[in-house]
């Protein structure tokens, strides 16, 4: 088995072949997915996609590009998004400094009110981290130490200093098919730096496909080309890659199991 630890079936390109979409990924040996919420006040749209299908599960939360019309938000509100049997993770939230769509101050604020919804369910959060690095690991760090919280940094591309904090705070991260990609020769290194229960991989889905796909819509089978590139990276084989993010999968997610 392999799993996409994050795709967002609820694109509106997905609508119209979703079965298809989840139909290929089975036949390509992708076992578990999860759809990721963008806004919490939509949250009734991926779970209905996760209720449709036996192996697709969701998160709920407030992606920080949308932090801004969502900071009305309460933690009790949340907290009930996520109370259902198909909610295995929190998010995703964090920071984006690169489109910078948001204040800042709303995506830290919605940062750490996601971080509290973790702590509070014992569901993982799934962290967006893009050009804020710095600021990611800090409040990280600050947050730990007002107890703890699973996570994981998702589609990762921030520098090793990022990867190495978050993974003493006992997070984990995941990577997407930009580690496919000709530049992605530091992601590798990173990758295979790592512990080996501390890796996943992703598609992203829709954005992001892999190397021989690159330039089309990207979907949850391609994650299979992600996994034999973290594979060639680490020295294993795609047999071990696969089992060993899937063990990571499953202890992150543990309401997936």
């Amino acid at each position: 088995m392999i799993v996409d630890s994050h795709c967002h079936l609820d694109f509106p390109d997905f609508a119209a072949e979703l079965d298809d979409v989840v139909a290929r990924a089975r036949v390509a040996g992708v076992g578990r997915l999860v759809t990721i919420g963008t806004r919490v006040r939509r949250s009734g749209q991926v779970r209905a996609i996760a209720e449709r299908f036996d192996d697709v599960f969701c998160s709920v939360g407030t992606h920080p590009h949308n932090a801004g019309e969502e900071q009305d938000v309460t933690l009790d509100e949340l907290l009930a998004a996520a109370d259902h049997p198909k909610v295995v993770a929190i998010g995703e939230a964090g920071l984006d400094y690169h489109y910078d769509t948001a204040p800042r101050d709303a995506q830290a604020a919605g940062f750490r009110l996601h971080i509290e919804a973790a702590r509070r369910t014992g569901l993982p959060l799934v962290i967006h981290a893009r050009d804020a690095d710095e600021d990611v690991a800090a409040i990280l760090e600050e947050e730990s130490g007002k107890g703890a919280f699973g996570f994981v940094l998702h589609c990762f591309t921030a520098g090793p200093e990022l990867a190495r904090r978050a993974v003493a705070l006992g997070g984990y991260v995941s990577f997407s098919g930009i580690l496919t990609f000709k530049s992605g020769a530091p992601l590798r290194e990173i990758a295979a730096s790592l512990p080996a229960d501390r890796v996943l991989v992703e598609t992203d889905a829709p954005y992001l496909a892999p190397n021989s796909h690159r330039g089309k819509r990207n979907e949850p089978s391609y994650v299979v080309e992600t996994a034999h590139i973290l594979a060639q990276a680490r020295g294993i084989s795609f047999d071990e890659i696969a089992a060993l993010t899937t063990q990571n999968f499953f202890r992150l997610f543990s309401r997936a199991s």
